[in-house]
């Protein structure tokens, strides 16, 4: 008795293993709304300027940068000037390359999370296939005893026939039994 089963891939898994885990890198560049030229270099231009604003470095020197025009404004007196300059001038050159930074770790975490899931889900397919091997393996073991099962079963029914009768199966038998229900 051959398998019925025929084990076929999903379509999923060779993509999967082409394109990779979904990291922040692999997603920037298979990004699928940069498919013309300008929408690539906008991406590309706003990813390395987001990458070199986003470090410890720009926040300090947009630190010093902001410490130009503090002493001015210290020598005006004018509160609504030195609330302005802190709101708009500090805070706003000094905290965006900060909150980038603390964005881009992140953004690895995430970028690690995702690895290993990735990692993971590849671990549990591979042992999904070794699953599949042990049940074929398995499969043929149990046609192999329903066919000894089946010949020893010939074997005792000829056995213990008459002569003049041939031998019938037990199912064979229990269906010639069986009585048609009355209604």
């Amino acid at each position: 008795m051959a398998s019925k089963y025929n084990y076929q891939p999903h379509p999923h898994v060779e993509n999967r293993k082409q394109r990779g885990p979904a990291t922040t890198r692999n997603t920037h560049k298979s990004a699928k709304s940069g498919t013309s030229a300008v929408n690539k270099f906008n991406n590309l231009l706003g990813y390395r300027i987001t990458k070199s604003v986003g470090t410890m470095w720009a926040a300090y020197a947009f630190f010093g940068l902001s410490l130009v025009s503090l002493p001015s404004i210290i020598r005006s007196g004018d509160p609504v000037l030195i609330v302005g300059w802190v709101a708009q001038t500090f805070l706003q050159l000094v905290l965006l390359p900060i909150i980038i930074v603390g964005q881009n770790i992140q953004a690895e975490s995430s970028d690690a999370r995702a690895i290993a899931t990735y990692e993971d889900a590849g671990a549990i397919l591979e042992e999904s296939k070794e699953i599949q091997v042990h049940l074929e393996a398995q499969d043929g073991a149990l046609n192999e005893l329903i066919d000894k099962v089946a010949a020893l079963e010939a074997k005792l029914l000829a056995a213990s026939a008459p002569a003049d009768e041939p031998a019938v199966k037990p199912a064979a038998k229990a269906a010639a039994k069986k009585e048609t229900p009355k209604l």
